[in-house]
């Protein structure tokens, strides 16, 4: 059985997952369920929409069933790696041999979950492989004196803890994730909007700004830094 966990339904969707389904109850409760843990969900209900989804946008973590009409998701997984594809993808299916999981794997999937399943398994999955998509094995992520539990979903900077809204702890998260790393705008909204946002084209800035509210102090480094005309990055060195 499937147990969707019952996150607000008003909790800002950060992460972007695919999940390629064909069987409507199974997809309806994943999407849901992840959705409801806060993430940006597409969803698919055959190979070929499944595979120019996958082809159309930079999603972290795609739930792949393998037997889908159309395209198979043998053939899925294949064209992904081919294309050099870096999402990470989590096989859904109830292919529950030895010799399919092996198959899976060694074809490129990045985890092999087998039906009927806890959904609670799959989100602590789906958790993992984001933090091995950005190389960070860790589920507390440390930037300087600036603490992110990716678990909890709650930060501290010091040995406060920040006030944060949904929206403003999803673009921490993110930031913190490619701590060190330039993120553009375009990453942003990428991965912390869903990918039929009606979001105005400055909420990036505007939530950036409310961000370094919360996280800024005068007395210690800032953390959070601009490149004009290119993005932002999470660091203690300018």
């Amino acid at each position: 059985m499937i147990y969707p966990c019952q996150f607000p339904r008003h909790y800002t969707r950060y992460m972007h997952i695919l999940v390629v389904e064909d069987y409507a109850p199974v997809r309806d409760a994943v999407c849901q369920g992840l959705a409801e843990a806060g993430y940006a969900v597409d969803n698919a209900a055959d190979g070929q929409e499944g595979m120019w989804y996958a082809e159309s946008s930079p999603y972290d973590v795609i739930v792949l069933d393998l037997m889908l009409p159309g395209l198979d998701g043998w053939s899925i997984l294949k064209k992904l790696r081919q294309h050099q594809n870096a999402a990470r993808v989590l096989v859904l299916t109830a292919r529950d041999q030895v010799e399919d999981r092996v198959k899976g794997l060694d074809q490129g999937a990045d985890d092999y979950l087998v039906k009927p399943f806890e959904f609670s398994e799959l989100l602590a999955r789906i958790r993992a492989l984001v933090r091995r998509k950005y190389e960070t094995p860790n589920p507390v992520l440390e930037i300087g004196d600036l603490t992110v539990d990716t678990v909890r979903r709650h930060a501290w900077r010091g040995d406060e803890e920040l006030s944060l809204t949904p929206r403003e702890y999803a673009l921490l998260e993110y930031l913190a994730m490619r701590a060190g790393q330039l993120v553009t705008r375009g990453d942003i909204w990428e991965h912390v909007y869903e990918f039929h946002s009606s979001a105005t084209s400055n909420v990036v800035d505007v939530y950036i700004g409310y961000l370094r509210k919360k996280i800024e102090r005068p007395h210690l480094k800032p953390l959070i830094h601009t490149r004009r005309g290119h993005g932002y990055y999470l660091g203690e060195a300018s």
